[in-house]
């Protein structure tokens, strides 16, 4: 099994920290490559055949900052025969118009361009009007609060690893 790279960008720090979260779930460093999208080259994503991608929605339905700066970059990397999951972190409350959107503005680039979606994850138990993230009732990836619901976070990676280890068939 080639290495998962697991790619994040953080504004608040937030993000860095579930992702930690998950690269330990995960089986730590001999499992997880942790990649702070601000300091790699696009490029990069194409070394790994399973990518784990983390994003908050940043302002209203926005990408964040890192992440929108290499928006346009993605189109020269080749997803195609790459296996995919995502993870955002938002606010359902103040941003209920928009949450978790720039996991799903993500996903629909990258699965446009040839990569293959996993770890979609049910919409049940959050309280939003709209988002970008959800295809056919579900998540494209794992929604986080860390402001409204930061107790459900732990149990929450845990059960989202479980499901992407049998999808990346770890």
């Amino acid at each position: 099994m080639n290495k998962i790279g697991l790619f994040y960008g953080t504004q608040t720090g937030k993000t860095e920290a579930v992702a930690e979260m998950i690269q330990t779930e995960l089986g730590g460093e001999d499992t997880v490559d942790l990649q702070d999208i601000s300091t790699v080259e696009p490029k990069e994503l194409e070394n790994y055949d399973y990518l784990i991608i983390g994003c908050p929605t940043w302002n209203i339905g926005e990408l964040q900052g890192d992440w929108d700066g290499i928006y346009d970059d993605l189109d020269d990397i080749d997803f195609n025969g790459k296996t995919v999951a995502y993870f955002g972190t938002g606010d359902q409350i103040g941003y209920s118009d928009n949450f978790q959107d720039a996991i799903g503005i993500l996903e629909e680039k990258i699965s446009g361009l040839g990569g293959k979606t996993v770890g979609y994850w049910p919409t049940d138990g959050y309280d939003f009007s709209e988002s970008k993230a959800v295809n056919n009732g579900k998540f494209v990836g794992l929604a986080l609060d860390e402001d409204n619901q930061p107790e459900l976070t732990e149990q929450r990676i845990k059960t989202w690893i479980g499901q992407l280890k049998n999808e990346f068939g770890l």
